[in-house]
C-alpha cells in the first residue's frame, strides 16, 4: 500500500460455481481507499458492489488476488482469525439493520464490545449510551428494535458499528430500506463521521446523495469502470 492508503485491493477476482457453470462476480479489481475518505461504491444491480464490500470486510474470500486492510492481509487469514480481526478492526452497517430482536437497543450496541471482552462492563454501557446519544436515539436505549422506526434502527446500527472504534466503517445500502426523510438523517450522520476523520466505504444506489462523498468508485460487470 502507498502512503496514506488504509485499504488496498490488488487483482481481486471472485468466482462462484453455479448450476450453469462458473460465474465471475469480480474481475481483477485493483483499488485503494485512503484514511479519512468517504467513498461510494456505485453501479447497477449485479455489478458486483456487495461482493466487493464482502471482500473488504472478510465476509467472503477472493478466488485470487490480495486484500490488505489497515496493514492486515485479510486474504491470508483463516475464518477464526478473520472473525477476530473483523470484531476489532471494522464496523459494518447493513441495509436491514441486523439488530438482534430479543436484545434491547443498548444491548445490541454493546455486543461488539462483549465479543472482545473489553472494556469493563461499566465502560461498555457508558460507551454504548454515549454513541446512542451521538446518533440521537439515546431515549430508545432500553427498547427492543421492533419498537423503533426504520431510521432509528439504522442509527442504532451505526452506533453498534462504531462500538469498538474501528479503523473503517463499511455500509452496504444503508438507506435502501428507508424513506427519504430517514435517508437524509442517516446520510448526515455518516457525513459528520467522515468530517471527524472516520474512513467510510458505502455501497449505494442513491444517486442524489453522491454529493456527500469525497470519491466514487463505479463498478460495471464486476470491474472498475
Amino acid at each position: 500500500m502507498e502512503g496514506n492508503a488504509l485499504i488496498a485491493l490488488s487483482d481481486v477476482t471472485k468466482e462462484y460455481e453455479t448450476t450453469s457453470g462458473s460465474f465471475r462476480a469480480l474481475k481483477n479489481v485493483s483499488l485503494e481507499v485512503r484514511r479519512g475518505e468517504f467513498v461510494a461504491i456505485v453501479g447497477r444491480s449485479g455489478s458486483g458492489k456487495s461482493t466487493l464490500i464482502n471482500m473488504m470486510t472478510g465476509i467472503d474470500s477472493p478466488t485470487s488476488g490480495e486484500i490488505v486492510v489497515d496493514s492486515t492481509p485479510i486474504h491470508s487469514l483463516d475464518q477464526e482469525r478473520l472473525a477476530q480481526w473483523r470484531g476489532k478492526s471494522v464496523g459494518i452497517v447493513f441495509q436491514f439493520f441486523q439488530l438482534l430482536p430479543t436484545l434491547t437497543v443498548i444491548e445490541n450496541v454493546m455486543l461488539p464490545m462483549d465479543f472482545l471482552g473489553r472494556p469493563s462492563a461499566r465502560e461498555r454501557e457508558r460507551r454504548a449510551r454515549e454513541l446512542l446519544g451521538e446518533m440521537g436515539v439515546l431515549d430508545q436505549a432500553d427498547k427492543l428494535p421492533s419498537d423503533l422506526s426504520g431510521g432509528q434502527q439504522q442509527r442504532a446500527a451505526i452506533a453498534r458499528a462504531l462500538a469498538n472504534d474501528p479503523a473503517v466503517v463499511f455500509a452496504d445500502e444503508p438507506t435502501g430500506n428507508l424513506d427519504s426523510g430517514s435517508t437524509d438523517e442517516v446520510m448526515r450522520y455518516f457525513a459528520s463521521l467522515a468530517a471527524a476523520g472516520k474512513t467510510i466505504v458505502m455501497v449505494t444506489h442513491e444517486r442524489d446523495v453522491e454529493r456527500c462523498f469525497t470519491r466514487s468508485i463505479s463498478l460495471s460487470d464486476g470491474a472498475v469502470a
